[in-house]
């Protein structure tokens, strides 16, 4: 397969090649030859051989050999082979997305590449050459074994914040630079494999919970953030949170027509289309069911052609169709100056004593560390004003780090919790049509609502590879696991998501994340869950279920209604792992909010309603974080239009500093 390397998978060696050096990286699992014979051992008890007697489908070769392989043998606990090919995939009637864009290779370029420096690939004196090469002012201090530069504005994270703000201040004229701790790809890399796409693009490999095991939580660590990953969803912030945020928070600025028209700004420059040509197999299960039982169906608008047929997405867009900021906005940043330094952590923003003003300290510049086991020098970044943009669950850990103590800071994180039901469809039924990993991602939606108006749920379609379907499978027997898994490819997932309420978590350290689901938030899943169970079976499932431990399900051939409502009053929205109970479900969340929010005071938020933190001056926040709650929707679109109300504040206010 043609694309990045580190994007191929791991056999046992790997040659990662870019433009600006080669190595060759060894994989070890690093387990000794006792202790792999003790994890075959147990692989072989979970998903052991089965006899071909006992295959309930027309037998082929795949299913034959799929049947027979154990999880201690080849191909199962294998990643792909030299072709980027699993055996098992015929099998589970999976294929990967092998479709590029349909523009010429030739002419098929890497948009960022003149801005980026990979600073995981450098040694120190080739650091300093390629930072001289972008324009910038380096010196080096030999006593603190630092390169020193001086810009503009610093930017913390390439995501849907940073990338915003990266674009309005260097077309302000500001000299920007970016620190990315990710790697970059462009379409041309990416490889639609799951396990290393999860593995590079996502934070902590896309395997991250919150300390309890409760909640399984995703957020994107690669340029462009969570905007190069995300599932395209563009929806503006819906018109009661913003009456919510501007009069309960007193924060005027969601009532003003400046954020509804930077609304618009970022639609337009993101290419949204309100419209889809053809949608894919779970999305026409979703409508499908709606349709029979009389519910709303909302269109979902993409950053993405109408015609965008893909559902992979969440592992980068290969056809280059779908329009992150690494394609956009980063873009406009490049061609106006910007430098971005990727494999590059900050470790914290540098202060010192401010000599006016009500706040005590004055933020000018961020200290940060390269990546790479060649350079052993940190970088300096002297700048003018500093933004933190690497979002709710990256953004509290670095003020705090640098000594900010607002309680607010790293407080009153946000969710929106989720939980998946499951609908099979017989390749027999002519509808749906398709797999589930074909099509635009979320292209529909459905709110559940009260008969007072109230939403409780909104219900969506996922991405979902063959390998988190099987994670979240829960384990009956070894047979029963293998029939799940062939399945798998005309199996239907939907979920119900809902706008936490009185749930909130704590995020103080990096990666030690806290998060407290409480009953109402959960009554409200559970009704959302059963929304989406009744759904599946009214667009045709044979059966339906919900990732529950012990397996929850119920064929709904012939099934009586009082028979399915009997089932239905047993879904609930129990425990998560850990929680002690004898039936738990798998949490999950892809929208972290909240947890610097904006605040009227200090005492109220971690920043003010120019994102500017209300200890240190010159220090901005620029991501999620600020939101001052959930959004309930998908929230990239209100995250991009708060971004661009800032930077554009923050480009005024330097505009005013320089005249003055």
């Amino acid at each position: 397969m043609n694309c990045h390397p580190l994007l191929r998978g791991c056999n046992n060696k790997n040659k990662i090649s870019n433009a600006a050096t080669t190595t060759i990286t060894t994989y070890n699992h690093g387990f000794s030859e006792s202790q792999i014979q003790s994890l075959s051992a147990m692989c072989e008890a979970f998903i052991p051989s089965i006899p071909p007697s006992s295959i309930n489908y027309p037998i082929n070769p795949s299913l034959t050999s799929f049947y027979a392989s154990s999880a201690s043998h080849p191909p199962i606990p294998n990643q792909t082979d030299e072709n980027s090919q699993n055996p098992a995939w015929e099998a589970i009637g999976y294929n990967v997305d092998t479709k590029r864009s349909s523009v010429e290779p030739q002419l098929e370029e890497r948009p960022l590449q003149k801005g980026v420096i990979e600073c995981g690939n450098l040694n120190d004196s080739s650091l300093v050459q390629a930072l001289k090469e972008k324009g910038l002012q380096v010196t080096e201090d030999p006593k603190q074994n630092t390169l020193i530069i001086k810009c503009d504005a610093v930017i913390v994270g390439s995501g849907c914040g940073g990338g915003v703000a990266a674009a309005i201040l260097a077309n302000s004229g500001l000299k920007v630079l970016v620190v990315e701790k990710g790697d970059y790809f462009a379409s041309g890399d990416y490889s639609s494999l799951e396990g290393p796409s999860m593995d590079q693009l996502y934070l902590s490999g896309g395997i991250m919970s919150t300390l309890d095991g409760k909640m399984m939580i995703f957020a994107g660590s690669t340029v462009g953030g969570g905007s190069a990953v995300n599932w395209s969803a563009c929806i503006k912030t819906p018109d009661a949170v913003l009456r919510e945020w501007s009069v309960d928070h007193k924060l005027p600025i969601f009532g003003t027509h400046d954020y509804k028209q930077a609304m618009n700004v970022v639609w337009e420059r993101i290419g949204v289309t309100e419209s889809c040509s053809e949608e894919g197999f779970q999305n026409q299960a979703l409508r499908k069911g709606c349709d029979a039982l009389g519910l709303k169906v909302d269109k979902v608008a993409r950053n993405s052609s109408d015609g965008h047929y893909c559902g992979s997405c969440c592992y980068g867009c290969r056809r280059g169709d779908k329009k992150g900021t690494d394609t956009t906005w980063l873009v406009d940043a490049v061609n106006n100056g910007a430098v971005i330094l990727t494999k590059c952590k900050a470790e914290k923003f540098l202060l010192k004593e401010n000599d006016s003003g009500t706040r005590k300290k004055k933020c000018v510049g961020v200290l940060a560390t390269p990546l790479s086991n060649d350079a052993s020098k940190r970088i300096q970044i002297e700048a003018k004003v500093s933004i933190s943009a690497c979002g709710s669950l990256s953004t509290p850990p670095l003020l705090i780090s640098s000594g900010l103590k607002n309680s607010n800071v790293g407080s009153n994180l946000r969710l929106h919790p989720t939980l998946l039901a499951w609908g099979y469809f017989p390749e027999s039924l002519p509808s749906p049509s398709g797999r589930p990993y074909e099509g635009g991602i979320i292209t529909s939606l459905h709110k559940v609502v009260s008969e007072n108006s109230t939403i409780h749920a909104i219900i969506e379609a996922p991405a979902l590879g063959p390998a988190s379907f099987s994670a979240l499978t829960p384990w009956v027997s070894g047979q029963d696991m293998k029939e799940r898994m062939v399945k798998y490819g005309r199996t239907a997932n939907l979920f119900a998501l809902v706008r936490d309420q009185s749930s909130s978590g704590e995020v103080k350290s990096e990666g030690r994340i806290t998060y407290r689901l409480n009953d109402p938030d959960k009554e409200n899943l559970k009704i959302g869950l059963r929304q989406c169970l009744r759904i599946l079976k009214a667009a045709g499932a044979t059966e339906i279920g919900t990732y529950r431990s012990d397996g929850q399900k119920i064929k709904c051939k012939n099934v009586k209604e009082e028979d399915m409502e009997e089932f239905l009053d047993t879904v609930i929205a129990p425990g998560g792992p850990r929680s002690r109970v004898e039936k738990w479900a798998n949490y999950g969340c892809a929208h972290q909010m909240g947890s610097c929010r904006m605040g009227a005071t200090h005492e109220e938020g971690a920043v003010d309603e120019n994102g500017e933190s209300w200890e240190v001056k010159g220090l901005f926040v620029c991501d999620g974080s600020v939101l001052p709650t959930a959004v309930g929707v998908n929230p990239m679109i209100t995250i991009e239009s708060v971004a661009y109300c800032i930077s554009t504040r923050i480009a005024e206010l330097l505009k005013k500093e320089v005249s003055n």
